[in-house]
């Protein structure tokens, strides 16, 4: 079978949001209809309200995307939500450890996910940052990120939207190992400030991976996104204006945000489909 035979691949979006304005689910439909498009099979998309109304799918999707979202990946610790959204991951490996578990499930976890995810595999310490992450960075590679299919085709560092306020440090590397984990990135390194370096990319298993940056980010829908007067002003009062103006500047960059935006999610959705295919 051949993916032009496949004439319907079926998604689900988790949505971990809860209810607030956002451009990550935008990002994240327009990136599937896109990938769609360019391969000429219909995306059947089912998105799921995690936090408000306790939505999680069930294990008969062919690819699983988990977005990012607001507040704290601390707080929600045995909260009905977050026991039925770790359940989903829990169902997921169920399935591709099974003889018969075929095709595989591949997840995606952005951001807010990410850090529930590391926090359910109990690979580091997930905290509170000094202050919060908030524009365009650099993400830098790792030896096993290079060797990520997700990230072929990446410049080492590369750059993405980063707006967070907590974090992944101290990697439980014995943990790692054990349960086959593997880290593809990492912050910027600043020898000059008494941090550790947060993780910024773990390859969980074989069919799991997760990003604390959002890959879904638009240049174009930021930048005008930005440029909203309400928006521009909450940027500026909380970051100044001139984060705000290096923001909008580095949107325009065709080598930074667009150039992740190209490849890591649809690469992801290359590889997903390369399963289906292999499993028919």
């Amino acid at each position: 079978m051949n993916l032009t035979e496949k004439k319907h691949i079926r998604v689900a979006i988790l949505d971990l949001y809860e209810g607030q304005a956002n451009q990550g689910m935008r990002c994240l439909r327009e990136i599937l209809a896109q990938w769609g498009e360019s391969h000429h099979v219909t995306i059947v998309c089912d998105e799921f309200d995690v936090r408000l109304r306790l939505e999680v799918p069930d294990t008969s999707y062919d690819i699983y995307i988990s977005s990012g979202g607001p507040g704290s990946p601390l707080e929600s610790e045995n909260t009905e939500w977050e026991n039925k959204f770790f359940g989903w991951i829990s169902s997921v490996e169920e399935w591709n450890n099974r003889v018969d578990g075929f095709p595989k499930k591949n997840i995606f976890f952005i951001c807010h996910s990410f850090q529930l995810a590391c926090r359910y595999y109990n690979i580091g310490t997930v905290c509170k940052r000094k202050s919060t992450a908030f524009g365009v960075f650099p993400i830098h590679m790792l030896p096993d990120g290079k060797q990520e299919p997700v990230f072929e085709g990446l410049p080492d560092p590369f750059y993405s939207v980063d707006s967070r306020d907590y974090q992944v440090i101290e990697p439980d590397h014995a943990r790692l190992r054990a349960i086959g984990a593997k880290i593809l990135a990492i912050e910027k390194n600043r020898p000059h400030v008494p941090y550790e370096r947060a993780v910024m990319a773990v390859r969980f298993n074989e069919y799991f991976l997760g990003t604390q940056f959002h890959p879904e980010a638009d240049a174009t829908g930021m930048s005008m996104y930005l440029q909203r007067d309400d928006k521009k002003q909450t940027v500026i009062e909380n970051h100044g204006e001139e984060k705000w103006a290096s923001m909008v500047e580095q949107l325009q960059d065709p080598g930074k945000i667009m150039w992740t935006y190209q490849h890591v999610l649809p690469n992801f959705l290359n590889i997903a489909i390369e399963e289906l295919i292999i499993s028919s």
